[in-house]
């Protein structure tokens, strides 16, 4: 697990107010191809019982906190680029 990856589940988690391991397995399931309402039914043991709302908040933000760090990676790396190809000048 990556450190972003890390601080997006603690994030979630304290937003919810649920544990944060709550988070990592709901994470994990939906990562896996699981659907919302399948894992508010059954899988509820594994996530903590964690109800269709907090799962439905949970997915959302998961999907935001993640499309805003590729954004900012993206920004990084143009920013990167840009000052690689930007001539430095001379000193005489």
């Amino acid at each position: 697990m990556t450190t972003a990856l890390k601080s997006v589940n603690k994030r979630i988690a304290e937003e919810l107010d649920v544990r944060e391991e709550q988070v990592r397995a709901a994470v994990e399931l939906l990562d896996g191809g699981s659907t919302v309402p399948f894992i508010a039914r059954y899988r509820k043991e594994v996530t903590g019982t964690l109800d269709d709302t907090q799962l439905r908040q949970l997915d959302e933000r998961l999907r935001y906190l993640r499309e805003l760090d590729e954004r900012r990676d993206a920004v990084i790396e143009s920013i990167r680029s840009q000052a690689s190809s930007t001539p430095r000048s001379s000193s005489r």
